[in-house]
């Protein structure tokens, strides 16, 4: 038998407004977390999970460069202007490995997050969780390469990723 998880049975039973402010860091698009809220009561994670999903694939690009700008640049401790403090938090603990990367490392990625974002007018995003600041420095070279409708695929993976991770975050809080 499944039991309810106490964060979503909380969740499930605040006012819509509340409910989209709560789970909103866990994405960055207010559409997304709107809709997230009026989808509710979930009853279970893989429901909530299988919803967002939904929810994310469907949006509009404008919701998607939304919950992008809410990110840091990989491998700088400055917080996005839209992030929340829990999203701050989270980039933080994501982006662990980067911080402790040798300086040659972190150039390298600070050159790259220029680059990319001339090429593709927007931060590179990753779900950089569990990956060294090498393996993200590769990723971000490799995607460099990409056409732009694939890197925008690419990124949209990305952010549904990270907002999977910290849904699980989110949860378990």
């Amino acid at each position: 038998m499944i039991t309810a998880n106490a964060v979503l049975t909380r969740w499930n039973g605040l006012n819509e407004e509340m409910a989209a402010a709560k789970i909103l860091p866990c994405c960055g698009s207010t559409r997304w977390a709107r809709e997230m809220a009026q989808g509710r009561p979930f009853t279970d994670e893989s429901e909530l999970f299988s919803h967002s999903d939904a929810v994310w694939l469907n949006l509009a690009s404008s919701d998607w460069q939304e919950a992008f700008h809410s990110h840091p640049r990989i491998g700088e401790r400055r917080v996005a202007k839209t992030a929340t403090q829990q999203s701050a938090e989270w980039s933080r603990q994501e982006q662990d490995q980067v911080e402790v990367s040798i300086p040659e490392i972190q150039a390298a990625l600070a050159r790259c997050n220029r680059l990319y974002e001339e090429r593709f007018g927007r931060i590179f995003l990753i779900c950089a969780s569990g990956k060294s600041a090498t393996e993200i420095l590769v990723s971000l070279e490799r995607r460099l390469q990409s056409d732009e409708q694939t890197e925008w695929r690419e990124a949209v993976e990305q952010q549904r990723q990270i907002t999977q991770l910290r849904l699980r975050k989110w949860l378990h809080t």
